[in-house]
């Protein structure tokens, strides 16, 4: 893989209280992170994307996680910008609830890294105890130091 997930995990990008309570808020504020943290060069139409993409491919909610991502050329690299809700956030037709959200930009070119680290993220929280530390971590640094350690 050229590029390692270590390199896109990012404190910076980890909101451990999204304040929303419906998907596309919390995308928003995801999304809005990641702007503010330069990593896509419009905020507003990389959450179109990722919205339009989740409306035609509803995300899957395994384990109280999902993944919902764009391909877009509003991102030089694959960014990753993470959301936790205690009480999680209803997503998809079947309303489970997602206390994880990883929103995902991909640039075309970088398909195959792309699905190499979701397939990577995928196995580590299919995990109980690292989900389990994941949700009562107390910081942004402590949430992605156990998603390294867990590599």
């Amino acid at each position: 893989m050229a590029i390692a997930l270590p390199e896109l995990l990012d404190e910076r990008q980890v909101i451990l209280r999204l304040r929303s309570r419906k998907l596309p808020n919390a995308l928003r504020e995801i999304t809005q992170l990641l702007a503010q943290n330069e990593k896509i060069d419009n905020a507003e139409i990389f959450l179109q994307q990722v919205l339009t993409r989740d409306q035609e491919h509803p995300s899957v909610v395994e384990n109280g996680v999902v993944f919902p991502h764009a391909r877009s050329d509003l991102v030089n690299e694959i960014v990753i910008g993470i959301g936790r809700s205690r009480a999680g956030i209803p997503v998809g037709p079947n309303r489970q609830r997602a206390q994880l959200i990883f929103v995902i930009g991909v640039p075309e070119r970088l398909v195959n890294d792309y699905l190499i680290c979701v397939g990577t993220l995928v196995r580590l929280l299919k995990d109980d105890p690292t989900r389990s530390s994941l949700l009562h971590a107390e910081t942004p640094r402590e949430f992605i130091d156990t998603l390294i350690a867990n590599l």
